[in-house]
């Protein structure tokens, strides 16, 4: 779906939308195309790059807003599509920071010697959360999924640490009204956009850049590091001008950062591995490399992750 495209549905334009936000196309599922549909195509790119066999997975954890239902969970729908048989599957609901989530609950359970090989999954949906009447909102997300494996490492590389935030009392900026348990959907509901993501930007913008700097810059100084070392920043795809702030305050420039958000917007938790596997399928990353991710999203919860590729 291109800006041009959004010009038909909403009153906006392709240089008012590049200009503020840095996207000109986003990736639209068609119907009929599940959560765990996209999460199946990128965990078999995954798994095929690890060299692993599908029984070896014992562990997968799956981050989504926008899962296939309420219950079950979308991991365990990916579990039996993939035909993982001796893998434990549970979804995180985590928005944007979904992916980093999971890649942290993983490395600490691999760490503990309960799992050995686990596959990390954000995918998402959004589509089917926006409301389409809304500028503010609807131009900015996509639908996607990305994975990654994680196992035991036999040298120094791997995910050197990662940290996890979050604060409940800003939920309300980006957020879902109703649908839920709190606020349920009555017969004859006649949605005025309530049943939709809403989203108070400028005050996430705020948020997000001073958050995702913080959560950088902690994970850079307990490993011991500088800017300076870092080779690559993967930040959440979510708006250019936070990317560019967050350049800006940790002092890397631009051709340190992993931009694709011209491409595929904001696609919450599949943003950032959908970065991670451009990244390192481009040549972007290379052994030894100490790469950054970092990400923000509603909750709120921000996060990062520092890995010696």
């Amino acid at each position: 779906m291109t800006n041009a495209d959004l010009e038909k549905i909403v009153d906006t334009s392709d240089e008012w939308i590049v200009s503020r936000t840095g996207i000109k196309e986003r990736r639209i599922a068609p119907e009929g195309m599940a959560v765990s549909d996209m999460a199946v195509e990128a965990c078999k790119k995954a798994i095929e790059s690890s060299g692993l066999k599908n029984e070896d997975i014992d562990l997968l954890i799956l981050g989504t807003v926008t899962p296939d239902y309420k219950l079950p969970s979308t991991a365990c729908v990916v579990q039996e599509k993939m035909d993982l048989p001796n893998a434990t599957a549970f979804d995180i609901v985590a928005a944007c920071t979904g992916f980093l989530n999971g890649l942290s609950v993983a490395s600490a359970l691999i760490e503990t010697g309960a799992y050995k090989n686990a596959l990390v999954v954000g995918a998402e949906k959004l589509s089917s959360i926006l409301n389409y009447k809304d500028r503010n909102t609807c131009i900015l997300f996509g639908d996607g999924a990305g994975a990654a494996v994680l196992t035991v490492s036999d040298d120094d590389s791997g995910i050197l640490g990662t940290f996890l935030k979050s604060n409940g009392n800003l939920r309300e900026l980006l957020w879902v009204k109703d649908g839920g348990s709190a606020n349920p959907i009555p017969d004859g509901y006649v949605s005025e956009g309530e049943d939709k993501v809403m989203m108070s930007g400028s005050d996430i913008f705020k948020v997000a850049v001073k958050q995702m700097c913080n959560a950088a810059v902690k994970i850079i100084d307990e490993a011991g590091l500088t800017s300076e070392d870092i080779s690559l920043v993967i930040p959440h795809q979510a708006n250019i001008r936070i990317i560019e702030a967050i350049a800006k305050r940790l002092k890397v420039s631009m051709d340190k950062v992993f931009v694709n958000i011209e491409k595929y917007g904001n696609t919450s938790a599949a943003s950032v591995p959908i970065a991670l596997d451009e990244a390192n399928r481009s040549g972007k990353i290379k052994k030894g490399d100490h790469v950054v991710m970092v990400a923000f999203g509603g909750g709120l919860i921000w996060g990062s992750a520092l890995i010696k590729w």
